[in-house]
């Protein structure tokens, strides 16, 4: 593992979204060299769609580490340059919030604060149902934000639920290797 890229796989509270992202961390982890961030509120709340403990030792299972998921364990990645690259899947509309306005109160938010200090690459795997709403002028401070790159997007219930976002998770691989260049994928909003 030492060759390999170092990421951050951060995680937050969009919680029908973690089956996926669990399916999708396994692709992840042999293409990297990944390190499972979690928010407190991923880590610790049960909800109807799985008992956090459950997550987090299928996280640990597929990463092969213990989950990160206090401010102390994160705050070094800035000073240390522990990473190469963050991504943030899924990120949900509080946290886009705050990263666009620099609030950096939370696991997620201080580890991609700490490592964008490095100018390294954060990812955003969107997952908010106000991205067409009161969030969509953080979304598009961060797409104009230097080394902030976004895995490509589509409303996933436009009946429904039409401000509502969530990025293709099996793109962040291709997302993440481009933003390593330094370029960000293209199309980012997609039918």
């Amino acid at each position: 593992m030492e060759n390999k890229i170092k990421m951050g796989f951060c995680i937050c509270g969009s919680f029908c979204t973690f089956s996926k992202i669990r399916d999708e961390l396994y692709n992840v982890c042999k293409e990297f060299d990944v390190s499972v961030i979690m928010s407190n509120t991923s880590y610790s709340t049960d909800t109807r769609f799985g008992k956090a403990s459950d997550f987090i030792k299928s996280f640990e299972q597929i990463s092969g580490k213990p989950v990160i998921h206090t401010l102390d364990k994160v705050e070094p990645i800035g000073p240390k340059k522990l990473l190469d690259i963050i991504v943030i899947a899924p990120c949900t509309g509080n946290t886009i919030a705050k990263l666009a306005n620099g609030i950096t109160d939370t696991t997620v938010t201080l580890a991609a604060k700490a490592h964008l200090r490095n100018k390294r690459p954060v990812v955003i795997a969107v997952s908010t149902n106000d991205a067409l709403g009161a969030n969509g002028k953080n979304i598009m401070t961060l797409m104009n934000t230097k080394n902030i790159y976004f895995v490509p997007f589509n409303q996933d219930d436009p009946i429904k639920k039409e401000s509502s976002i969530v990025a293709d998770f099996t793109k962040i691989i291709e997302t993440s290797k481009m933003a390593l260049s330094g370029k960000q994928i293209q199309p980012v909003i997609y039918n």
